[in-house]
């Protein structure tokens, strides 16, 4: 396998969920592990927190995420970094900013940037922050 770079999400009691919303979004194959699968917790409240979650998309995404146990502190999402969603394909990027917006709060609608490709930001209902910049050279008239 070739080596290569994807994000991987934490999160608190939601994985799950945030994962299946991200395969509604992207398409693809998810596989999820729990902890209680592998034994990866003593508290029987934390078994069906999921372990590993992998989302392989049609388009060659791979996103990852787990649940953070109570014992090792606090989830760390949001703040400190972006995924960020590029290139030239104007139906495929509005399509995803289209799906991420349910529930998610808008910082930056997706709107032509000073640099000439348009470029929004939001934060999904999970708290996972996205940015998304459709190439100015394939975009269609509206």
């Amino acid at each position: 396998m070739p080596t290569r770079l994807n994000p991987y999400l934490s999160f608190r009691d939601d994985a799950r969920d945030a994962m299946t919303f991200y395969q509604s979004v992207f398409g693809g194959e998810l596989n999820v592990s729990t902890f209680g699968e592998f034994g990866g917790t003593d508290d029987p409240a934390e078994s069906s927190l999921v372990m590993h979650a992998q989302l392989e998309t049609p388009t060659g995404f791979t996103l990852m995420a787990s649940d953070t146990p109570k014992s090792m502190g606090e989830a760390a999402t949001g703040g400190s970094f972006s995924v960020s969603l590029s290139g030239d394909d104007d139906a495929e990027l509005r399509g995803y900013w289209e799906k991420l917006l349910d529930g998610a709060t808008v910082t930056m609608p997706l709107a032509p940037a000073p640099w000439g490709d348009e470029f929004g930001m939001l934060t999904d209902r999970f708290g996972v922050p996205w940015m998304v910049s459709i190439g100015a050279g394939q975009q269609q008239s509206r």
